[in-house]
């Protein structure tokens, strides 16, 4: 392992491990192998082999939450199929390292590109999300040569678990906000030795994203969202709101302000637990593995596309168990939650964002949570790319990966120096 920080003109070639620093001022990178014990394995299914199931109301849909048939069938497949060891060899595919900032553990995977000129990108993932999500994209981002596309469109990826989610967790302290995070976050690509490089991010992912640009937009050549914080409908839209949008504009947004009161009066009862009591939810789902997975799974159906009528959409169900696995090993559902709960008790809560002038792009998934919003989107953010897409859903590396790495690469193509 060489002690020289990465260049992002000269990648090791396919053979050598990336370089990192290992001896940073701030502390040092790690490297880092998952391995979980089998003891720990063997705990799993024995819970799961003792469940104790709930009733269900007939004909309840998921109106009520989660319906008991697909949640037996998906604990099922856990327990009698899913094999955590051939993820786990998966997932070590990639070189991992953890590191220590402003107190915090991360970790994070550090997959550099065989091209000279490729652009590091640090991607964030949400909740209930990790860095599984971007299993799909990373191999076409970081070699697109291999992947039928042009090597020109390159990327260095770091891949960093939020503080207190999954292998970066739990957090030890109070006050890990989003805009903490991004500011560790902007640590981490200093301690790696990028001086310039882009952002990418979802959910959560988009929040952090978009605060990394804004607190250090001499380095943030870029900021592409799949998400927008703050970009939909609040309110319902008054007449002299509307008049001076366009038709299409208009339609737009009361389609925006009927999904934010659906999400606000249907939907919204995860967010007020983990904004306000994460701690006592933390106990069910830290000792019950279907608990945890209910909790999840419930997510990956209601948040993605599922016009093809299969629960949780396109997205392939051993992908979200291997994205439930890194909040159950590591026992995160409550670290996980503060996130929520920090930020709705910061002294910025409630505020508008504050502008960024970094450029920024929107990749628009027609069943995300939100309806995003051209002329809300521009008062805070320089946008100069929006594209809507007539499939996928919240999770779109996921979902819809080649879409979304098509839209990475467009973006980041015109910002290319």
């Amino acid at each position: 392992m060489s002690s020289e920080p990465p260049s992002a003109s000269e990648p090791p070639s396919a053979a050598e491990p990336p370089s990192v620093s290992t001896s940073a001022p701030s502390g040092p990178v790690i490297p880092y192998r998952i391995d979980i014990p089998q003891a720990d394995l063997d705990d799993l299914h024995h819970r799961l082999d003792r469940t104790r199931w709930p009733d269900e109301l007939p004909g309840a849909g998921w109106a009520y939450g989660i319906p008991l048939a697909p949640l037996r069938a998906l604990a099922h497949h856990w327990r009698h199929t899913y094999d955590w060891r051939a993820a786990e060899a998966e997932l070590n595919e990639w070189p991992q390292f953890t590191t220590t900032i402003d107190g915090a553990r991360i970790h994070f995977a550090h997959v550099r590109s065989p091209e000279p000129d490729a652009i590091p990108l640090i991607m964030t993932h949400g909740w209930p999300g990790s860095i599984v999500e971007f299993a799909d994209v990373a191999g076409p981002l970081t070699d697109p040569r291999a992947h039928g596309g042009d090597p020109a469109d390159a990327f260095h990826l770091v891949l960093p678990g939020i503080p207190g989610f999954g292998l970066s967790g739990p957090t030890r302290e109070k006050g890990w906000e989003f805009r903490r995070v991004a500011s560790a976050f902007g640590e981490l690509m200093r301690r790696l030795g990028y001086e310039r490089y882009g952002t990418q991010g979802g959910d959560w992912g988009a929040a952090v994203s978009r605060e990394l640009g804004r607190l250090r937009p001499g380095e943030v050549i870029g900021v592409h969202l799949n998400l927008l914080p703050g970009g939909g409908a609040t309110h319902e839209p008054t007449g002299a709101e509307l008049a001076p949008l366009s038709p299409s504009e208009r339609g737009r947004t009361r389609a925006s302000w009927e999904r934010a009161r659906e999400f606000a009066r249907e939907r919204q009862g995860y967010a007020d637990i983990q904004s306000t009591r994460p701690g006592t939810l933390a106990y069910g789902l830290t000792d019950s593995p279907v608990g945890q997975l209910a909790w999840i799974a419930e997510k990956f159906h209601e948040w993605t596309d599922t016009t093809n009528g299969r629960p949780f959409g396109a997205v392939d169900r051993d992908r979200l168990l291997t994205n439930v696995m890194l909040y159950w090993l590591t026992a995160t559902a409550g670290s996980s939650a503060r996130l929520y709960y920090e930020r709705a008790h910061a002294a910025y809560w409630g505020s508008p964002p504050a502008p960024s002038p970094v450029p920024t792009a929107l990749a628009d998934f027609p069943h995300d949570n939100f309806i995003p919003l051209r002329h809300i989107a521009d008062r805070t953010n320089n946008i100069t790319r929006w594209t809507s897409y007539d499939r996928g859903g919240h999770f779109p590396a996921l979902e819809v990966p080649e879409l979304l790495t098509t839209d990475i690469r467009e973006f980041f193509r015109t910002l290319r120096h």
